[in-house]
């Protein structure tokens, strides 16, 4: 009977884990391991000649291509920025709301709200304060917050100010997701822990350095590597906002792997820089395995 009963919820589980999985073979698996043999070929869109196998040529032409190692030094740069910066206002943001006050279902709301909105219509937005000359919302801003003394910049074709610019959409859009998660490991802290720091004469900063970040580690480990992860990912601001310039000052992988596919329609080439995305984004992933069971072993 109870060989039966197990058997039964087996065939449960395993029906509400097969759609899921079929999916994932058919939109992720199957997917790459066509990018991974696309890409030692030289597949072109609309060429007349046929396909054949290069082996490792488009690998080299991509490490020797100047928009290439451009947008894998952008990614590294973007993700450098937003990482830190965004982590640290979400775990501020968090606790902050993380308080029994009145009124903080709003500011809850408020803060996480820019995440629901589209990121094509959030970019297009930010390229409007982001208007160059006087004009400009931000140049506007900064000029009566320096008393005149800011020099009006035209901050999206500007090739020091373009990636920043792009940088600060991207906070101001993310801050939320992360902050949601913070403040429900934040939630999930036992309170008695804070109340024998408070017998013990702790003070607010000793119990956030002592009792807070080492219970929210794991959760911030999970925001730092969906953060990175996303960062790499970085397409749509750069499509609206700059389209990789200036000088490929803000062009990344992912841009430079549509542009190549359907701008110039060299589908191997585009393979060969998803399958190094993919790379990247695996790494970090094993990173992330590696500090959480690292964690395990010194509990």
């Amino acid at each position: 009977m109870a060989n039966k009963l197990q058997h039964q919820q087996h065939r449960i589980a395993w029906n509400f884990v097969l759609p899921a999985m079929l999916g994932l073979l058919a939109f992720v698996l199957v997917p790459f391991i066509l990018a991974i043999i696309l890409s030692f070929t030289n597949l072109r869109l609309g060429s007349p000649l046929p396909m054949e196998f290069v082996a490792f040529t488009q690998y080299q032409r991509i490490f020797s291509d100047t928009a290439f190692l451009h947008g894998l030094r952008n990614n590294a740069l973007f993700a450098l920025l937003v990482v830190p910066v965004q982590t640290g206002l979400a775990l501020l943001l968090a606790l902050l709301i993380n308080q029994s006050l009145r009124g903080m279902v709003v500011f809850r709301t408020l803060f996480f709200m820019p995440v629901v909105f589209p990121l094509s219509l959030v970019a297009v937005i930010w390229v409007l304060l982001f208007a160059p000359g006087p004009e400009g919302s931000l140049n506007s801003l900064l000029q009566l917050v320096s008393f005149g003394a800011w020099q009006p910049r035209d901050f999206l074709h500007d090739a020091s100010w373009a990636l920043p610019a792009i940088t600060l959409t991207s906070v101001w859009q993310g801050v939320g997701f992360q902050m949601v998660i913070l403040l429900a490991a934040l939630q999930g802290i036992p309170q008695e822990l804070y109340e024998a720091a408070r017998v013990d004469g702790a003070s607010s900063p000793q119990q956030l350095l002592f009792i807070t970040i080492p219970q929210l580690r794991n959760a911030l480990i999970f925001v730092i590597l969906v953060t990175t992860i996303l960062a790499f990912r970085l397409f749509d601001q750069v499509q609206i906002m700059t389209q990789g310039g200036p000088q490929y000052a803000t062009t990344t992988v992912m841009y430079e792997a549509v542009n190549a596919a359907f701008a110039s329609q060299q589908v191997a080439r585009a393979a060969a820089m998803t399958v190094v995305f993919f790379v990247i984004v695996l790494l970090l992933t094993l990173v992330q395995r590696y500090w959480l069971k690292h964690e395990k072993v010194i509990e």
